[in-house]
Order: C-alpha cells, then structure tokens, then sequence
C-alpha cells in the first residue's frame, strides 16, 4: 500500500502520484462547485452571496487546519524515506493527540466570534444572517477536517494517494445527494448546504481511518508508541503550526479583498462566490502537484537523495505550464457558460463579471502553479517558514488590492488581487528555493555533486 517516491523516474514518479490526488481535489471542488449550483439556482442570488460572504474566513480557519494536517505529514515521510517504521508509528500517534487538541481549541474559539469577524467583514445586511448560520456550522465540523486531512495526510506521506481519493469522491456523492435533501426537499436553506458538506467530511475521515487501520501494517501502533512525546511534539508543531499560518496569513489578504468586495453590494459578492468556484475546480491540478512534491521532497530529503529535488521541481513545472495554457483556453472558450450554471441566463452582469474574474485568473495560472509547486517542495524538504513568509508577501498584495485598487477600478480591482499576490509569492519563493537547497547539501556534508546541482 506503500510507495518509494526516491527511486527511479520523478516525472512517471510525480504523475503516478499527482493524478490520484488530481481526482480527489476534483471531486472535493466538484462537489463545492455543485453545492454553489445548488444554492444559486434553488435559494437565489442573496443566499448564494451569504454562502460566498464566508469563503475568506472560511479558508482563514480550515485553511489553518488543512496546513497544520500537512506539516504532521512531513516527519511521517522523513522516517518513512529514512525506512525507520517505528518512528513512523509514533510520529502518527502523537499527530493524534497534537489533532484532538487543536481540534477542541478551534472549535470553540471560531463558534464563539465567528458573527463578530462576519459584522467586522461589512457583510452586507440582507446576507448577515444567512452567512453567520452556515459558517457556524461549517466551523462546527472542525473536528471531522482534522480526521479526514489527518489521516489523509499520513497515508499520502507513505506514498499512497489513491486510498484518500477513493473515499473524498464517495463522500462527494453523498454531499451532492444532502445537498439535494437538506436545500430541495427539507427546504433547510444555506444551514443544508453547511450540513451536507460537514457530514461528508465525517464519514470521509472515518472511512480513511478504518481503512488505515485495516490495510497499513506498519502503522499497527504499540501500546508504548502511543506516549506523548514532548519531542516529537515540538517537531510536529515546528511543521504543522508554519504551515497553518501560512494558510492563515494568505488568507487574512483574503478577508481584507472580501471586505473591499462586501462594499461593492450583493451583486458583486455572488459574482465573487462563482467565480472562486469556478476557479478552484479548475486549479486542481495545481493542488495535486503541489501535494505530490510536498511528500517527494519529503521521502527524498529523509533518504538523503538530494540529487533528486531539482529534476523532480523541473519536470512538476512543466507540467504545470502544459495545464495553464489548457485552463484559459478553456475559460476564453466557455467562460460564459460556467457563469451561467449559477445563475439564470437574465443575471447579465454576474455572467460578465465571472467571466472577467476567471479571465484575469486563468491567464496567470503558470504563476499559481510555480507557487503551489515550490512552496510544498520547500515545505517537504523541511523548511516550513519560508511557506509563512511567502503568505506574507501574497496577504501584502491582497490588501493592496483592495486598499486601493477596489476603490479605483472597482470589481476589476477585486480580480486583480489574486494574480498581483502570486507574483508577489513567486518572487520570494525561486530564490527561496535555492536557499534551502543549498542549505541541506551543506547539512548533508556537500555530498551532492556540483554536476548534479547544476542538471
């Protein structure tokens, strides 16, 4: 169930394991996007502009989660690149704990001062309510992200990224079909649309730990593997807790150009909401790609195959490169169309603003690719500050965006956040790089060849 990311081709390696995970982070926007369809078409453009009002808080906080859940996976790959299993086992273990009280702690802080940020926002009035009662219970399920990109997380850093697909699209169905019972036929409004995702999310967690369990041998944990280790924790968090904030910190640019957006009106808000949409369902194989590498930096720097980052950096990003060119062609093409599955055909100015939108953010997608591929290569390789100085840069270009160029130029100023913050991002992250490459080959006694540096 296992596979060794440290050994033979990277590019047949990368794509082995990026197309796996390119499904499941497929699924998990399709049903975000279905969901989106759902809201728009059948609760109409007010309830779609609540649920799009939360999407910068939202990924404030879960984002902070997913990226603590990453950097718990880091150590698991080292040891398991280094072939030390018992290590692996107790890395896991203490991720456990490390996730229950993170867990407990987040979910009581953002229930408790979720309306509060929502009101500090300018949410506008008529959506107030509707996006305070669907991010309180997004927030709720806290504990159901933790599980599933937990155990996920360390099934990934082994080297299997099918077995967290398989059970991501079964709970995609099953959070397509509540969506359709909770919003159609109970008529529970944006509460169904929250409901059906944290349920899915739950039995996406519960299934991946079962199967965990069952099938990984090596991650049979003994009785005295299950002790804290005040250690161990210490590295985890060093991982865990950059990662998260570089999530967060990216994301604080985010609610400050969703504030700039608020000002704009409703209209504005549900044009925003599809168009993100949109835009994550299509950047999905960037998430692959920057996952994959996440987990072959890691197992490559645990086997202390450092000869291998820079050929398997090279070959991620051409591949990124190929799908940028794919992406806007395709949204040149059909922009319209993907606009038009939120909102009926008369919506004339939200059609035209979610296609100017995804214009503005498929035209610069090469640049998203460099900053998902190289940020997780750095993070793999053990180096997850440099992840929270690049946030940084893109949290800095985001208020820029939308304290001054909203007020200028209006919705255009808001689609030209995202783009100014990648280059931004990108800027630090090349040199960056370099940096902590170099850093380890000093580490590990300069073994890598000048010749192999260069290649």
């Amino acid at each position: 169930m296992t596979k060794d990311l440290t050994n033979g081709s990277p590019m047949k390696l990368i794509l082995g394991f990026a197309v796996p995970m390119f499904f499941g982070f497929l699924f998990q926007q399709f049903y975000n996007l279905v969901d989106t369809v759902i809201v728009g078409r059948f609760l109409g453009v007010d309830d779609l502009a609540s649920v799009g009002a939360t999407g910068s808080i939202n990924f404030l906080i879960i984002g902070f989660c997913m990226g603590v859940c990453s950097g718990f996976s880091i150590p698991v790959s080292h040891k398991f690149g280094a072939g030390d299993f018992e290590g692996v086992r107790r890395y896991v273990a203490n991720s456990m704990w490390l996730g229950i009280g993170f867990a407990a702690v987040l979910t009581i802080a953002t229930t408790i001062f979720c309306r509060d940020i929502l009101v500090l926002m300018r949410t506008p009035d008529n959506i107030l309510e509707g996006a305070y009662t669907y991010i309180l219970i997004i927030f709720m399920g806290i504990p159901a992200t933790f599980l599933y990109n937990t155990v996920s997380g360390i099934i990934r850093a082994l080297g299997d990224s099918k077995t967290p697909v398989i059970f991501l699209v079964l709970s995609s169905f099953i959070n397509i079909g509540l969506d359709l019972l909770f919003i159609i036929n109970l008529e529970m409004g944006v509460a169904g649309a929250a409901f059906a995702t944290v349920i899915a999310q739950v039995l996406a967690g519960i299934g991946c730990l079962l199967f965990m369990i069952w099938k990984f041998e090596i991650l049979h944990i003994k009785r005295g593997e299950w002790a804290p280790d005040g250690h161990m924790m210490r590295v985890l968090c060093g991982m865990g807790i950059p990662m998260g904030l570089q999530y967060s910190i990216t994301a604080i640019g985010s609610v400050v150009l969703q504030s700039a957006t608020n000002t704009l009106g409703s209209i504005a808000v549900a044009s925003i909401t599809a168009g993100n949409r949109v835009s994550c369902f299509l950047a999905c194989p960037f998430d692959a790609l920057g996952s994959t590498m996440a987990t072959y930096g890691g197992q490559n720097v645990g086997a202390g195959k450092l000869e291998r980052l820079d050929k398997g950096l090279k070959d991620c990003v051409i591949l990124g490169a190929c799908y940028s060119v794919i992406a806007f062609l395709v949204v040149l093409v059909g922009g319209e169309k993907m606009a038009g599955l939120f909102v009926e055909s008369s919506e004339e100015v939200i059609i035209g603003n979610v296609k100017l939108f995804l214009l503005f953010n498929t035209a610069t997608y090469f640049l998203l690719a460099l900053v998902n591929i190289v940020r997780f290569m750095i993070q793999g390789m053990g180096f997850p500050t440099f992840a929270i100085l690049a946030g940084v840069f893109e949290m800095v270009a985001r208020s820029i965006a939308a304290l001054v160029l909203v007020p200028i130029f209006g919705f255009t100023g808001v689609c030209m956040g995202s783009p100014i913050a990648w280059i931004l991002a990108d800027a630090f992250l090349i040199p960056a790089y370099f940096i902590v490459r170099n850093r380890l080959i000093k580490r590990h006694g300069g073994e890598l060849s000048q010749s192999a540096v260069s290649s």
